[in-house]
């Protein structure tokens, strides 16, 4: 298979377990709203880097619609764009685009800000979406992204280290840093959430992130592997993600 056929049958795949994921994903956001907090996190640092008050920010990889509601809160015109049909139509508090990152259906200069919450390690290549932001942003834009670092008992010790299994992002935090130092001025940081094993398992049983660990398994299948690995986990964890905030240069 060519690389563009390996890249558009990947692009399937992601839609395909989003699409499948909106109920997990809903429900492991009820119980925790870890994504809501991501969200206006990742903005609220954004505004720190900005011109003043935004006025078109894109909610790039919107899923539900959480992080489109933070953005909202920051910005006179939000934006939210994401692959699957099936998450979009969830967003009730902004324009709806269906699209990709890495051909994303604007002109340039159109954006004042672009966020990528808990979204731009999910692409299988990061730089190209990286690349199409900076065409999309006006000068003196904003970029903002969140990548997952893990999870990790009270002795900083990974949660799946003795699970013989890794929880891995189609595109690692560091690449993800890495395509956004290329195009834009940087600065990062860490936050940290303490969680429970009931929330690494319901974040598990989210189709699109038990993909994380069994990759190759059918939606059901990966599901039920994901639940019986971690079936026996107990206690509390810290859950870490890093944030990346660049500016156009």
């Amino acid at each position: 298979m060519c690389p563009l056929a390996m890249l558009v049958s990947m692009k399937d795949v992601v839609r395909a377990n989003f699409d499948a994921s909106v109920e997990a994903y809903n429900r492991y956001e009820r119980q925790t709203g870890r994504f809501t907090a991501l969200a206006r996190l990742l903005v609220a640092e954004m505004s720190n880097y900005g011109k003043g008050a935004f006025d078109a920010v894109l909610d790039a990889g919107a899923g539900t619609g959480v992080s489109t509601q933070a953005v909202a809160e920051r910005a006179d015109r939000p934006v939210a764009l994401d692959i699957s049909h099936e998450m979009l139509a969830q967003v009730a508090s902004a324009p709806r685009v269906e699209g990709d990152f890495d051909y994303l259906p604007f002109t340039d200069d159109t954006f004042d800000a672009i966020a990528f919450t808990a979204s731009l390690f999910i692409v299988p290549d990061p730089t190209v979406a990286t690349q199409e932001a900076a065409r999309a942003l006006r000068s003196g834009g904003v970029v903002g992204a969140v990548a997952p670092i893990g999870w990790v008992t009270a002795n900083g010790t990974d949660v799946f280290a003795d699970l013989d299994r890794e929880s891995r992002s189609p595109t690692g935090t560091e690449d993800v840093e890495r395509a956004l130092a290329d195009e834009f001025v940087v600065t990062t940081g860490t936050w940290r959430f303490a969680t429970t094993a009931d929330d690494i398992r319901l974040f598990h049983s989210i189709p699109a992130m038990a993909a994380r660990l069994y990759p190759r398994l059918e939606t059901e299948d990966r599901v039920q592997k994901a639940r019986d690995l971690l079936d026996t986990l107990n206690g509390t964890f810290e859950q870490r993600w890093r944030w990346i905030v660049g500016v156009v240069e």
